[in-house]
Protein backbone atom coordinates (compact mmCIF):
# COMPACT_ATOMS: atom_id res chain seq x y z
CA UNK A 1 0.00 0.00 0.00
CA UNK A 2 2.72 2.55 1.09
CA UNK A 3 4.53 1.42 -2.21
CA UNK A 4 1.48 2.46 -4.45
CA UNK A 5 0.78 5.62 -2.79
CA UNK A 6 4.40 6.16 -3.23
CA UNK A 7 4.39 5.55 -6.56
CA UNK A 8 1.11 7.56 -7.33
CA UNK A 9 2.35 10.89 -5.83
CA UNK A 10 6.11 10.45 -7.53
CA UNK A 11 4.37 10.52 -11.16
CA UNK A 12 1.62 13.03 -9.94
CA UNK A 13 4.47 15.23 -9.30
CA UNK A 14 6.38 14.41 -12.47
CA UNK A 15 3.44 15.09 -14.23
CA UNK A 16 2.91 18.31 -12.28
CA UNK A 17 6.37 19.68 -12.83
CA UNK A 18 6.37 18.08 -16.60
CA UNK A 19 3.25 20.11 -17.12
CA UNK A 20 4.64 23.33 -15.85
CA UNK A 21 7.85 23.39 -18.00
CA UNK A 22 6.11 23.18 -21.09
CA UNK A 23 3.69 25.60 -19.88
CA UNK A 24 6.18 28.12 -18.71
CA UNK A 25 8.33 27.12 -22.57
CA UNK A 26 4.95 27.83 -24.52
CA UNK A 27 4.93 24.17 -25.65
CA UNK A 28 0.99 24.19 -24.48
CA UNK A 29 -1.48 26.64 -22.96
CA UNK A 30 -2.89 25.39 -19.84
CA UNK A 31 -4.87 28.44 -17.02
CA UNK A 32 -2.31 28.92 -14.36
CA UNK A 33 -4.52 28.55 -11.49
CA UNK A 34 -5.10 24.68 -13.28
CA UNK A 35 -1.01 24.16 -12.71
CA UNK A 36 -1.57 25.29 -8.77
CA UNK A 37 -4.64 23.29 -7.99
CA UNK A 38 -2.12 19.90 -9.84
CA UNK A 39 0.58 20.75 -8.31
CA UNK A 40 -0.73 21.02 -4.68
CA UNK A 41 -3.08 17.98 -5.23
CA UNK A 42 0.63 16.19 -5.58
CA UNK A 43 2.24 17.38 -2.63
CA UNK A 44 -1.38 16.68 -0.72
CA UNK A 45 -0.72 13.24 -1.79
CA UNK A 46 2.94 12.86 -1.32
CA UNK A 47 2.30 13.98 2.33
CA UNK A 48 -0.33 11.27 2.90
CA UNK A 49 2.43 9.41 1.77
CA UNK A 50 5.49 10.71 4.27
CA UNK A 51 2.43 10.64 7.27
CA UNK A 52 2.39 6.94 6.51
CA UNK A 53 6.17 6.34 5.91
CA UNK A 54 7.02 8.99 9.28
CA UNK A 55 10.45 9.54 8.56
CA UNK A 56 11.94 12.51 9.24
CA UNK A 57 13.80 12.37 5.62
CA UNK A 58 10.43 12.41 4.10
CA UNK A 59 8.96 15.16 6.42
CA UNK A 60 11.83 17.87 5.20
CA UNK A 61 11.21 16.72 1.78
CA UNK A 62 7.25 17.67 1.96
CA UNK A 63 8.29 21.01 3.86
CA UNK A 64 10.82 21.76 1.19
CA UNK A 65 8.02 20.91 -2.07
CA UNK A 66 5.37 22.96 0.45
CA UNK A 67 7.96 25.54 0.56
CA UNK A 68 8.51 26.02 -3.30
CA UNK A 69 5.25 25.59 -3.74
CA UNK A 70 3.95 28.70 -1.22
CA UNK A 71 6.84 30.91 -2.35
CA UNK A 72 5.68 30.70 -5.26
CA UNK A 73 1.98 31.05 -5.30
CA UNK A 74 1.80 33.05 -1.94
CA UNK A 75 4.99 35.11 -2.02
CA UNK A 76 3.33 37.62 0.23
CA UNK A 77 2.55 35.14 2.90
CA UNK A 78 5.58 33.35 2.23
CA UNK A 79 7.89 36.46 3.58
CA UNK A 80 6.34 35.86 6.87
CA UNK A 81 8.01 32.07 7.31
CA UNK A 82 10.98 33.31 8.43
CA UNK A 83 10.60 33.45 11.88
CA UNK A 84 10.34 29.42 11.10
CA UNK A 85 13.82 29.14 10.09
CA UNK A 86 14.69 31.70 13.07
CA UNK A 87 13.60 29.62 15.76
CA UNK A 88 15.27 26.77 14.06
CA UNK A 89 18.81 28.11 14.11
CA UNK A 90 18.46 29.57 17.77
CA UNK A 91 17.78 25.95 18.90
CA UNK A 92 20.61 24.14 16.78
CA UNK A 93 22.49 26.97 18.28
CA UNK A 94 22.31 25.73 22.24
CA UNK A 95 23.41 22.27 21.05
CA UNK A 96 26.80 22.90 19.93
CA UNK A 97 28.61 23.43 23.34
CA UNK A 98 27.41 20.60 25.04
CA UNK A 99 27.50 18.41 22.70
CA UNK A 100 31.22 19.50 21.47
CA UNK A 101 31.93 19.18 25.53
CA UNK A 102 30.24 15.82 26.07
CA UNK A 103 32.38 13.92 22.62
CA UNK A 104 35.59 15.38 23.25
CA UNK A 105 35.43 14.31 27.20
CA UNK A 106 34.60 10.79 26.56
CA UNK A 107 36.45 10.58 23.43
CA UNK A 108 39.61 11.48 25.18
CA UNK A 109 39.34 10.71 28.82
CA UNK A 110 37.12 6.60 28.39
CA UNK A 111 40.92 5.82 26.62
CA UNK A 112 43.12 7.00 29.42
CA UNK A 113 44.93 3.84 30.10
CA UNK A 114 47.73 4.42 27.38
CA UNK A 115 49.19 1.22 28.16
CA UNK A 116 46.20 -0.82 27.14
CA UNK A 117 45.28 1.14 24.23
CA UNK A 118 49.12 0.79 23.16
CA UNK A 119 50.16 1.35 19.54
CA UNK A 120 47.07 0.90 18.30
CA UNK A 121 45.85 3.36 19.75
CA UNK A 122 48.39 5.76 18.19
CA UNK A 123 48.42 4.07 14.99
CA UNK A 124 44.32 5.16 14.71
CA UNK A 125 44.64 8.38 15.48
CA UNK A 126 47.87 8.74 13.33
CA UNK A 127 45.66 7.49 10.71
CA UNK A 128 42.55 9.24 11.34
CA UNK A 129 44.37 12.69 11.49
CA UNK A 130 45.63 11.91 8.14
CA UNK A 131 43.09 10.54 6.06
CA UNK A 132 40.83 13.66 7.91
CA UNK A 133 43.10 16.41 6.73
CA UNK A 134 43.19 15.05 2.81
CA UNK A 135 39.05 14.85 2.90
CA UNK A 136 39.11 18.26 4.02
CA UNK A 137 41.27 19.63 1.62
CA UNK A 138 39.85 17.54 -0.96
CA UNK A 139 36.41 19.31 -0.35
CA UNK A 140 38.13 23.34 0.03
CA UNK A 141 39.49 22.28 -3.67
CA UNK A 142 36.22 21.13 -5.08
CA UNK A 143 34.33 24.18 -3.47
CA UNK A 144 36.66 26.63 -4.82
CA UNK A 145 36.95 25.30 -8.31
CA UNK A 146 33.25 24.48 -8.46
CA UNK A 147 32.26 28.15 -7.48
CA UNK A 148 28.86 26.48 -6.32
CA UNK A 149 28.15 29.37 -3.57
CA UNK A 150 28.49 32.64 -6.41
CA UNK A 151 25.92 33.65 -7.25
CA UNK A 152 23.83 32.83 -4.28
CA UNK A 153 21.20 35.38 -2.62
CA UNK A 154 20.87 35.75 0.83
CA UNK A 155 17.94 37.95 2.74
CA UNK A 156 18.16 40.90 2.63
CA UNK A 157 19.02 43.15 5.96
CA UNK A 158 22.29 41.59 6.05
CA UNK A 159 25.25 43.85 4.88
CA UNK A 160 27.27 41.32 3.46
CA UNK A 161 30.37 43.51 3.15
CA UNK A 162 30.06 43.66 7.19
CA UNK A 163 30.34 40.04 7.76
CA UNK A 164 33.43 38.83 6.39
CA UNK A 165 35.97 37.58 8.25
CA UNK A 166 38.01 40.31 9.65
CA UNK A 167 41.75 40.70 8.74
CA UNK A 168 43.79 39.43 11.85
CA UNK A 169 47.32 38.93 12.51
CA UNK A 170 49.14 35.91 13.43
CA UNK A 171 49.09 36.33 16.99
CA UNK A 172 45.92 37.28 16.94
CA UNK A 173 44.45 34.31 15.13
CA UNK A 174 46.93 32.22 18.07
CA UNK A 175 45.34 34.16 21.34
CA UNK A 176 42.13 33.30 19.57
CA UNK A 177 42.10 29.46 19.84
CA UNK A 178 42.28 29.88 23.84
CA UNK A 179 39.93 30.86 26.07
CA UNK A 180 39.77 33.56 28.50
CA UNK A 181 36.27 32.49 29.82
CA UNK A 182 34.68 29.45 28.88
CA UNK A 183 31.08 30.53 29.81
CA UNK A 184 32.05 33.66 27.40
CA UNK A 185 33.28 31.50 25.26
CA UNK A 186 29.66 29.28 25.01
CA UNK A 187 27.62 32.77 24.67
CA UNK A 188 30.14 34.05 21.63
CA UNK A 189 29.70 30.73 20.17
CA UNK A 190 33.27 30.68 19.67
CA UNK A 191 33.25 26.98 18.80
CA UNK A 192 37.42 26.50 18.90
CA UNK A 193 37.73 27.93 21.89
CA UNK A 194 35.21 25.83 23.28
CA UNK A 195 37.02 22.89 21.89
CA UNK A 196 40.03 23.64 23.33
CA UNK A 197 38.87 23.52 26.36
CA UNK A 198 37.26 20.45 26.24
CA UNK A 199 40.21 18.65 24.90
CA UNK A 200 42.41 19.95 28.15
CA UNK A 201 39.73 19.06 30.30
CA UNK A 202 39.94 15.82 28.74
CA UNK A 203 43.45 15.35 28.82
CA UNK A 204 43.58 16.46 33.03
CA UNK A 205 40.39 13.90 33.55
CA UNK A 206 42.22 11.11 32.32
CA UNK A 207 45.02 11.69 34.50
CA UNK A 208 42.61 11.66 37.25
CA UNK A 209 42.46 8.10 39.40
CA UNK A 210 39.81 6.16 38.63
CA UNK A 211 37.49 6.52 40.94
CA UNK A 212 37.01 10.09 40.42
CA UNK A 213 37.39 10.06 36.56
CA UNK A 214 34.86 7.45 36.53
CA UNK A 215 31.89 9.98 37.12
CA UNK A 216 32.90 12.64 35.24
CA UNK A 217 32.94 10.44 32.45
CA UNK A 218 29.78 9.33 33.14
CA UNK A 219 28.25 12.39 33.52
CA UNK A 220 29.97 13.68 30.03
CA UNK A 221 28.49 10.55 28.65
CA UNK A 222 24.84 11.06 29.90
CA UNK A 223 25.59 15.00 28.75
CA UNK A 224 26.44 13.48 25.12
CA UNK A 225 23.38 11.29 25.02
CA UNK A 226 20.44 14.00 26.32
CA UNK A 227 22.30 16.07 23.71
CA UNK A 228 21.88 14.15 20.99
CA UNK A 229 18.46 13.15 22.04
CA UNK A 230 18.01 17.25 22.58
CA UNK A 231 19.45 17.06 18.72
CA UNK A 232 16.42 14.41 17.34
CA UNK A 233 14.12 16.50 19.14
CA UNK A 234 14.75 19.87 17.35
CA UNK A 235 15.23 18.06 14.03
CA UNK A 236 11.48 17.11 14.28
CA UNK A 237 10.81 20.88 13.53
CA UNK A 238 13.40 20.62 10.79
CA UNK A 239 10.55 20.68 8.57
CA UNK A 240 8.94 23.48 9.04
CA UNK A 241 12.51 25.50 9.24
CA UNK A 242 12.97 23.86 5.92
CA UNK A 243 9.48 25.20 4.14
CA UNK A 244 9.80 28.53 5.74
CA UNK A 245 13.14 29.29 4.64
CA UNK A 246 12.80 28.17 1.26
CA UNK A 247 9.65 29.60 0.91
CA UNK A 248 10.96 32.77 1.98
CA UNK A 249 14.14 32.35 -0.67
CA UNK A 250 11.11 31.77 -3.02
CA UNK A 251 9.22 34.45 -2.69
CA UNK A 252 12.19 37.07 -2.40
CA UNK A 253 14.25 36.12 -5.06
CA UNK A 254 12.60 33.71 -7.25
CA UNK A 255 13.14 30.07 -8.44
CA UNK A 256 16.73 30.54 -9.94
CA UNK A 257 18.30 29.74 -6.37
CA UNK A 258 18.40 26.26 -7.14
CA UNK A 259 21.07 25.99 -9.81
CA UNK A 260 23.26 26.65 -6.99
CA UNK A 261 21.78 24.38 -4.70
CA UNK A 262 22.27 22.21 -7.29
CA UNK A 263 25.55 22.59 -7.82
CA UNK A 264 26.75 22.43 -4.58
CA UNK A 265 24.79 19.28 -4.40
CA UNK A 266 26.65 17.99 -7.77
CA UNK A 267 30.33 19.35 -6.00
CA UNK A 268 29.62 17.29 -2.89
CA UNK A 269 29.23 13.80 -4.89
CA UNK A 270 32.01 14.32 -7.17
CA UNK A 271 34.71 15.57 -4.57
CA UNK A 272 33.18 12.23 -2.12
CA UNK A 273 34.08 10.11 -5.20
CA UNK A 274 37.62 11.67 -5.73
CA UNK A 275 38.14 11.06 -1.78
CA UNK A 276 37.74 7.32 -2.29
CA UNK A 277 39.50 6.97 -5.66
CA UNK A 278 42.74 9.12 -4.71
CA UNK A 279 42.60 8.63 -1.09
CA UNK A 280 40.95 5.18 0.26
CA UNK A 281 41.40 2.83 -3.11
CA UNK A 282 45.55 3.80 -2.91
CA UNK A 283 45.29 3.16 1.06
CA UNK A 284 43.70 0.18 0.38
CA UNK A 285 46.48 -0.66 -1.89
CA UNK A 286 49.17 0.13 -0.28
CA UNK A 287 48.25 -1.97 2.70
CA UNK A 288 47.28 -4.55 0.31
CA UNK A 289 43.62 -5.25 1.51
CA UNK A 290 41.49 -7.72 0.11
CA UNK A 291 39.63 -5.71 -2.00
CA UNK A 292 37.16 -7.73 -3.12
CA UNK A 293 35.92 -9.37 0.16
CA UNK A 294 36.14 -5.69 1.35
CA UNK A 295 33.90 -4.73 -0.63
CA UNK A 296 31.38 -7.45 -0.59
CA UNK A 297 31.69 -6.76 3.22
CA UNK A 298 31.02 -2.89 3.29
CA UNK A 299 28.43 -2.86 0.82
CA UNK A 300 25.40 -4.12 3.57
CA UNK A 301 26.54 -1.50 6.11
CA UNK A 302 27.38 1.19 3.30
CA UNK A 303 23.78 0.47 2.28
CA UNK A 304 22.59 1.27 5.68
CA UNK A 305 23.76 3.88 6.16
CA UNK A 306 22.92 5.73 2.67
CA UNK A 307 18.78 4.89 3.21
CA UNK A 308 19.26 5.75 6.95
CA UNK A 309 21.59 8.82 6.90
CA UNK A 310 23.11 7.67 10.05
CA UNK A 311 26.29 6.43 10.68
CA UNK A 312 25.49 4.49 14.13
CA UNK A 313 22.70 2.68 12.04
CA UNK A 314 25.13 0.72 10.45
CA UNK A 315 27.54 0.14 13.18
CA UNK A 316 26.46 -3.45 14.24
CA UNK A 317 26.60 -4.46 10.85
CA UNK A 318 29.74 -3.12 10.22
CA UNK A 319 30.95 -4.77 13.27
CA UNK A 320 30.17 -8.20 12.56
CA UNK A 321 31.14 -8.08 8.93
CA UNK A 322 34.52 -6.23 9.38
CA UNK A 323 35.08 -9.50 12.26
CA UNK A 324 34.24 -11.79 9.45
CA UNK A 325 36.50 -10.74 6.63
CA UNK A 326 39.48 -11.15 9.51
CA UNK A 327 39.79 -7.95 11.67
CA UNK A 328 40.05 -9.30 15.27
CA UNK A 329 37.33 -8.36 17.94
CA UNK A 330 39.69 -6.58 20.10
CA UNK A 331 40.81 -4.04 16.68
CA UNK A 332 36.90 -3.63 15.86
CA UNK A 333 35.92 -3.04 19.13
CA UNK A 334 38.53 -0.09 19.12
CA UNK A 335 38.51 1.30 15.44
CA UNK A 336 35.00 1.57 14.67
CA UNK A 337 33.50 3.47 17.94
CA UNK A 338 36.33 5.85 18.07
CA UNK A 339 36.20 6.46 14.42
CA UNK A 340 32.44 7.65 14.44
CA UNK A 341 34.13 10.75 16.45
CA UNK A 342 37.53 10.92 15.04
CA UNK A 343 37.43 9.73 11.34
CA UNK A 344 34.29 10.66 9.98
CA UNK A 345 35.93 11.65 5.94
CA UNK A 346 32.77 12.32 4.31
CA UNK A 347 31.52 14.81 6.91
CA UNK A 348 34.95 16.57 7.17
CA UNK A 349 35.14 16.77 3.63
CA UNK A 350 31.56 18.06 3.96
CA UNK A 351 32.44 20.98 6.26
CA UNK A 352 35.42 22.56 4.26
CA UNK A 353 33.07 22.35 0.94
CA UNK A 354 29.63 24.12 2.96
CA UNK A 355 31.57 26.83 4.96
CA UNK A 356 33.44 27.90 1.95
CA UNK A 357 29.83 27.71 0.37
CA UNK A 358 27.95 29.83 3.13
CA UNK A 359 31.10 33.03 2.39
CA UNK A 360 30.60 32.14 -1.49
CA UNK A 361 26.96 32.62 -1.02
CA UNK A 362 27.34 35.60 1.41
CA UNK A 363 29.74 37.61 -1.08
CA UNK A 364 32.50 37.54 0.96
CA UNK A 365 36.00 36.52 -0.17
CA UNK A 366 37.96 34.27 2.07
CA UNK A 367 41.84 34.58 1.25
CA UNK A 368 43.98 31.34 1.66
CA UNK A 369 45.09 31.88 4.53
CA UNK A 370 41.57 32.34 5.74
CA UNK A 371 40.32 29.43 4.69
CA UNK A 372 43.64 27.28 5.66
CA UNK A 373 42.24 28.79 9.45
CA UNK A 374 38.88 27.60 8.63
CA UNK A 375 40.37 24.10 7.56
CA UNK A 376 42.38 24.07 10.99
CA UNK A 377 39.32 25.03 12.55
CA UNK A 378 37.41 22.20 11.46
CA UNK A 379 40.11 19.57 11.90
CA UNK A 380 39.12 20.25 15.77
CA UNK A 381 35.47 20.61 15.50
CA UNK A 382 34.61 17.60 12.78
CA UNK A 383 36.03 15.95 16.10
CA UNK A 384 32.93 16.08 17.79
CA UNK A 385 30.95 15.00 15.23
CA UNK A 386 28.76 12.05 15.76
CA UNK A 387 27.71 9.63 13.89
CA UNK A 388 23.76 10.57 13.71
CA UNK A 389 21.58 12.27 11.10
CA UNK A 390 22.32 16.29 10.74
CA UNK A 391 24.43 16.33 13.00
CA UNK A 392 27.20 18.28 10.68
CA UNK A 393 24.69 21.03 10.49
CA UNK A 394 25.18 21.73 14.35
CA UNK A 395 29.23 21.92 13.92
CA UNK A 396 28.79 23.86 10.14
CA UNK A 397 26.34 26.42 12.38
CA UNK A 398 29.49 26.83 14.69
CA UNK A 399 32.07 27.51 12.49
CA UNK A 400 30.31 29.62 9.94
CA UNK A 401 29.07 31.90 13.45
CA UNK A 402 32.86 31.94 14.68
CA UNK A 403 34.41 33.11 11.28
CA UNK A 404 31.16 35.81 11.47
CA UNK A 405 29.21 34.71 8.27
CA UNK A 406 25.93 35.02 8.36
CA UNK A 407 23.43 31.61 8.76
CA UNK A 408 21.15 31.84 5.96
CA UNK A 409 22.61 29.53 3.74
CA UNK A 410 22.57 27.35 5.91
CA UNK A 411 19.03 27.19 6.01
CA UNK A 412 19.04 26.80 2.28
CA UNK A 413 21.34 24.02 2.37
CA UNK A 414 19.11 22.28 4.85
CA UNK A 415 16.51 22.21 1.55
CA UNK A 416 18.47 19.49 0.14
CA UNK A 417 21.07 17.94 3.20
CA UNK A 418 18.81 14.81 3.28
CA UNK A 419 20.46 14.43 -0.03
CA UNK A 420 24.08 15.82 1.07
CA UNK A 421 24.16 13.54 3.87
CA UNK A 422 23.21 10.17 2.57
CA UNK A 423 26.63 10.35 0.57
CA UNK A 424 28.59 11.82 3.28
CA UNK A 425 27.08 9.15 5.72
CA UNK A 426 27.94 6.05 3.31
CA UNK A 427 31.83 7.36 2.87
CA UNK A 428 32.22 8.06 6.71
CA UNK A 429 31.37 4.24 7.28
CA UNK A 430 33.30 3.07 4.54
CA UNK A 431 35.76 4.88 5.82
CA UNK A 432 35.83 3.64 9.40
CA UNK A 433 35.21 0.09 7.79
CA UNK A 434 38.62 0.49 6.27
CA UNK A 435 40.75 2.22 9.30
CA UNK A 436 39.32 -0.88 11.16
CA UNK A 437 41.70 -3.28 8.39
CA UNK A 438 44.27 -1.24 8.20
CA UNK A 439 45.19 -1.30 11.79
CA UNK A 440 44.76 -4.20 11.94
CA UNK A 441 46.88 -4.94 8.55
CA UNK A 442 49.63 -2.21 10.32
CA UNK A 443 49.46 -4.59 13.86
CA UNK A 444 50.29 -7.52 12.12
CA UNK A 445 46.97 -9.22 13.46
CA UNK A 446 44.53 -8.94 10.40
CA UNK A 447 42.95 -12.67 9.69
CA UNK A 448 44.17 -13.56 13.57
CA UNK A 449 41.76 -14.38 16.22
CA UNK A 450 43.68 -12.23 18.76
Amino acid sequence: MKRKIFLISLSALFISATLTIANHNAWITIQPDGLIYLRWISIMIFSGYSIMHRKLTTFILVGMMMGIEAGHDFPEFALNLKILSDIFLRLIKTIIAPLLFGTLVVGIAGHSNLKQVGRMGIKSIIYFEIVTTFALFIGLAAINISQSGVGTTIPEGMKTEDLGAKTQTATDIILHIFPENIAKSIVEGQVLQVVIFSIIFGIGLALVEEKKRKPMIDFAQSLTDTMFKFTNIVMYFAPLAAGGAIAFTIAKYGLNIFGNLLSLLETLYIALAAFVLLVLFPIALIFKVPLKKFIQAVSGPVSIAFATASSESALPRAMEEMEKIGVPRKVVAFVLPTGYSFNLDGTTLYLSLASVFVAQAAGVHLSFGQQLTMVFTLMLTSKGVAGVPRASLVILAGTVASFHLPPEPILIILGIDTFLDMARTSVNVLGNCLASVIVAKWEGIFGTEI
